[in-house]
């Protein structure tokens, strides 16, 4: 992937229904150079999709937050299972360092992100956590 196809990708990010020449005028390249780098980046699986946004989906969770697990001993793969279960988990992540997971969790109040925090926390092996409040989304892609 070049240069050319890294700002054709950007500009595909801000907005996925820009026409070919649209694209083309903003790249300053031709609109068959544009169709063809695109189709190349699909065909090598480096563009996988497209899709949409809608407005509900942005909505959905009002009270969002980060939550970082620390897990005693060797459970994380019974925490994961038990974390999926549960309709408040939006995604869950293995990482390095102090924290074992960090986990997604989306509601519609704060009750009720409190209440999911809660549930968690009296999970078997689960000996410390730390949870962050996402306050408002800059770039999400």
């Amino acid at each position: 992937m070049d240069k050319v196809d890294e700002r054709l990708i950007s500009a595909l990010r801000h907005d996925a229904r820009s026409s070919l020449s649209d694209l083309a005028a903003q790249l300053n390249l031709s609109r068959t150079t544009v169709r063809s780098r695109i189709e190349r980046l699909q065909s090598r699986g480096d563009i996988l999709g497209f899709t949409v946004v809608l407005k509900e989906d942005v909505l959905r969770d009002p009270v969002r937050g980060l939550m970082l697990i620390g897990i005693e001993g060797r459970g994380t793969n019974r925490i994961v299972r038990q974390l999926q279960g549960l309709s408040e988990v939006r995604a869950i992540h293995t990482t390095n360092g102090r924290w074992d997971l960090i986990v997604e969790l989306g509601t519609e109040t704060l009750e009720d992100f409190d209440g999911a925090l809660a549930k968690i926390r009296l999970f078997e092996g689960i000996v410390s956590s730390e949870t962050n409040l996402l306050l408002a989304t800059k770039k999400d892609s």
